[in-house]
């Protein structure tokens, strides 16, 4: 989906149709891409000299949070940096970002697989 040429979005379009002889149906939508907006919100903070602030915006994904305190620099916490910071974590964990649930990769290419081999089989039945 572009909007006046311009490939920089944080959304991705999607439609769908179905036609018969008689009657045709369709619709579309957009879906928007949070992660991207965190992005870019967090850059556009960090160029206008406010880093802790960008910093703060991407520690709102728990996979940025848990890395920036395996990296011994938590996130910012009202205000507070460093060690301070990781205390006030530790006295609040309600807070600490909620993990999304990760997808689990689908193993199309064994499907794929199993799918030709038992058109093989039934093909040489009949």
């Amino acid at each position: 989906m572009m909007s006046g040429g311009n490939a920089d979005l944080c959304s991705t379009g999607t439609s769908g149709s179905v036609q018969t002889q008689i009657f045709g149906v369709s619709g579309g939508g957009t879906t928007r891409d949070l992660n991207c907006e965190r992005l870019k919100l967090s850059k556009t903070l960090f160029d206008m000299g406010m880093k802790v602030a960008a910093v703060a915006t991407m520690c709102q994904d728990r996979r940025v949070f848990d890395a920036m305190l395996a990296a011994g620099t938590p996130c910012p916490y009202e205000g507070k940096i460093g060690e301070s910071a990781k205390l006030a974590w530790e006295a609040n964990a309600d807070k600490v970002p909620k993990l999304d649930k990760l997808e689990k990769i689908d193993d199309t290419a064994k499907k794929i697989g199993i799918g030709a081999l038992l058109g093989v089989l039934v093909h040489k039945l009949f």
